[in-house]
């Protein structure tokens, strides 16, 4: 998730502190990603040990995020050897310039997606803040924020992959050996999903995500089709792009909600009536407190995208 168009929805969702680090197997480590209210929000990053130094999934979006993941391997002794980037989105990509500073050998993997984001919808976005900008004169911390974000989008090249994902397959990595998935026209044109054999992780970026999908770039009926190849997985935890890290269970749950959600939409149903057999269908993976919050952004996806003009869709879904 990536844009402004929907902060006001997304950045009051319930927040987690960055500052927790949270090991999930031996030499895997979490941390939680945040909604700030009125500021954009940061994905979730998953830490591998390697014999070479650390890799690091999703650098994210705000310096004090991509502190943290510094701060943790100042702390472990460990250089930051690699990054992977799950997707293009700026909440899971913007800490690549912080990273590179301060790891100067730092290989970043990621598909190729980003070069038409750079010339599509960042480009967009990158209007959009200008005008903000302009319309902020009176908001000195608005104005501030949206500068930030700018930035990161005028770094473009420190921001693109060193290694471009081509193909799904194992890859050496640092000394590690993970498995990289790539799925097009996903939630993105190229998203990245990774699994760790030793441990059982699987970091699914945007593919998975709570409290509701991000439907921004994404093709629906693509994405479903992710979300089986994700299901064939040999994995014992998942982490997705957004929320907490859940069990295999968990993501079946969230599997058949997300094709149960297309069909709704598809359907003659209200779309208060598929934002109720939303939230029925992941049950406690939707925190209660969350409930206004899910049906808002349901009705604006729905509006925007999986009830929207069919041309729009059909453009994120051409291979």
């Amino acid at each position: 998730m990536s844009f402004g168009l929907v902060l006001g929805l997304v950045a009051a969702a319930g927040a987690a502190s960055t500052t927790l680090v949270t090991e999930l197997a031996p030499d895997v480590h979490f941390i939680a990603g945040t909604f700030i209210e009125g500021r954009q929000p940061d994905g979730n990053s998953v830490i591998f040990g390697a014999p070479e130094g650390l890799i690091v999934i999703d650098t994210v979006r705000h310096r004090e995020h991509t502190q943290d993941l510094l701060d943790f391997a100042r702390e472990s002794g460990e250089p930051i050897k690699a990054v992977i980037n799950t997707h293009w989105h700026l909440d899971h990509i913007g800490g690549n310039i912080l990273v590179r500073q301060s790891d100067p050998g730092v290989r970043i993997y990621a598909s190729s997606a980003i070069e038409d984001a750079m010339t599509g919808f960042l480009a967009n976005y990158r209007t959009q803040l200008e005008d903000l900008i302009v319309s902020a004169t009176d908001r000195p911390e608005d104005q501030s924020q949206f500068r930030t974000e700018l930035a990161l989008i005028e770094a473009g090249p420190q921001l693109a992959p060193d290694e471009v994902v081509t193909r799904s397959g194992p890859r050496h990595i640092a000394g590690r050996e993970l498995v990289l998935n790539l799925e097009t026209r996903a939630v993105t044109a190229g998203d990245v999903w990774v699994l760790d054999p030793a441990s059982g992780i699987l970091a699914a970026g945007d593919l998975v995500t709570v409290p509701v999908p991000f439907f921004e770039t994404a093709c629906p009926e693509r994405w479903a089709m992710a979300l089986q190849e994700l299901s064939d997985g040999k994995f014992t935890r998942l982490v997705p792009g957004h929320g907490d890290p859940m069990s295999r269970g968990a993501f079946e749950r969230y599997r058949t909600g997300f094709s149960r959600l297309l069909a709704c939409a598809d359907s003659e149903r209200t779309d208060e009536d598929c934002a109720d057999g939303w939230i029925s269908d992941l049950g406690s993976l939707v925190a209660e407190a969350d409930d206004q919050r899910v049906r808002e952004m349901l009705r604006y996806y729905m509006d925007t995208s999986l009830r929207g003009d069919p041309a729009n869709v059909a453009k994120l879904c051409e291979a």
